[in-house]
């Protein structure tokens, strides 16, 4: 421990008040928010005369560059009061380059069923760990131990399963012992100080975690789509340009692979092609299949989550596929409301139509059935012979029913009617 640091310790145990203690909450993958949140709590702290700050770490990843840090590393090094690191509650991790980083506390402990470790090559300077991480740096490089051997390292020299516990042992931390009772308690007489990202910081680092920014992405650009095959600009273009401007913040704060980042382009664009046809083609095939690679292989080091996956890829394709034929007709086809006059037009069969398919109409893409068994094949006449929902009832040029022929439009009634 430095000499500052010994100094406020011996402060804490001749003061007549006890010290506060504060307990500083880091979780999530350690960005710029965090690392400028951890060092305005460190000066917050020397500045209140607090006895030490417990950094409360389940943390598994740096997304900071080296140079930044060490920046931090040298401030917890160097701080003018003790700081101590607690891998907690049960299940918390604390690995790679956020390991490194515990390295240069005081004093470090490791809950029950929580895990420490393979921290890989070392990026912060030797000079600034302590000679127990240094001493334990090869056992730690390539995987994590557990609490039982985080002792047997020599990482900690007590059991520490929940924060309280690990505080109580901490040098100018002042308790009591409490004999009204059954059987003696030490009860805690310094107080603690809980504290956690401010809530901009906390959405925005919520914003930068992998699967947030992932989602919010892929939700901003297919909302977009969506609002440029609409008429006007609506809320649909306003929370898509949000999403958009979100996601692509958090991409921009984690390890992103350009060329998967690429492929999720390449997929929206490809699906954007086929929505304005009205008929999923070759581009959706295309689309899907870099969407799924491209979402496998986004992010640098490591990979989102089944479900964040199978949400974003699945939400995504059924709704390009599926979802926006209908949005399309709305902005490049007819009016769905008033389509009578539709009743006797030829069109044309755009795919092989057995019961279901669709139909151009008027250079407009519509979802048609057949009123009958006969299939239509693909390019062969078509004429509408009723409406239901949004679906065209068609029937074969030759075979249809004669009413419908006589409810076609003839030029030679338009021209008997302009004579008339």
């Amino acid at each position: 421990m430095s000499p500052a640091k010994a100094g406020a310790t011996g402060h804490a145990q001749e003061s007549i008040d006890p010290l506060i203690f504060d307990v500083v909450q880091m979780s999530g993958f350690l960005d710029g928010i965090v690392a400028d949140y951890l060092e305005r709590s460190i000066e917050r702290a020397e500045n209140s005369g607090s006895g030490g700050i417990i950094l409360q770490v389940n943390s598994t990843r740096a997304v900071i560059d080296d140079e930044r840090l060490v920046q931090l590393a040298e401030r917890i090094a160097n701080a003018d009061i003790p700081i101590y690191a607690w891998v907690g509650p049960s299940g918390a991790r604390a690995e790679r380059e956020v390991a490194q980083l515990l390295g240069t506390v005081d004093e470090l402990a490791v809950a029950v069923g929580s895990h420490f470790g393979n921290t890989g090559e070392l990026v912060i300077p030797a000079a600034l760990l302590t000679p127990e991480f240094l001493a334990a740096a090869a056992a730690i490089e390539r995987d994590t131990i557990d609490e039982e051997s985080v002792l047997s390292v020599g990482l900690a020299d007590r059991d520490s399963p929940t924060l309280a516990f690990f505080a109580l042992e901490l040098p100018g931390f002042e308790t009591r012992i409490d004999t009204s009772g059954d059987e003696a308690l030490r009860i805690p007489v310094s107080p603690i100080r809980f504290s956690k990202l401010p809530v901009f910081d906390g959405w925005m680092h919520t914003f930068a975690s992998p699967a947030m920014a992932y989602l919010l992405f892929l939700i901003g650009v297919g909302l977009l789509i969506f609002e440029l095959y609409t008429a006007g600009i609506g809320v649909a273009g306003v929370v898509g340009a949000g999403s958009f401007i979100l996601g692509s913040y958090g991409l921009a704060a984690l390890p992103v692979q350009p060329w998967a980042l690429a492929l999720l382009v390449v997929a929206m664009l490809g699906y954007a092609i086929d929505v304005q046809t009205g008929v999923p083609q070759v581009w959706s095939v295309i689309a899907t299949i870099c969407l799924v690679v491209g979402s496998l292989f986004l992010f640098d080091g490591f990979g989102i989550s089944w479900v964040t996956l199978v949400a974003g890829v699945l939400g995504i394709s059924v709704s390009m596929i599926s979802g926006m034929p209908a949005m399309v007709r709305t902005r490049f086809g007819t009016p769905t409301i008033g389509r009578e006059w539709m009743i006797g037009f030829m069109g044309e069969a755009a795919d092989d139509i057995k019961k279901e398919g669709v139909v151009m109409i008027d250079g407009a893409p519509w979802k048609a059935r057949v009123n009958r068994t006969t299939p239509i094949a693909k390019g062969d006449p078509v004429r509408v012979v009723s409406i239901e929902g949004l679906y065209l009832e068609i029937e074969p040029e030759e075979g249809g029913a004669r009413d419908y022929r006589e409810m076609r439009p003839s030029k030679d009634a338009d021209l008997e009617g302009g004579e008339a």
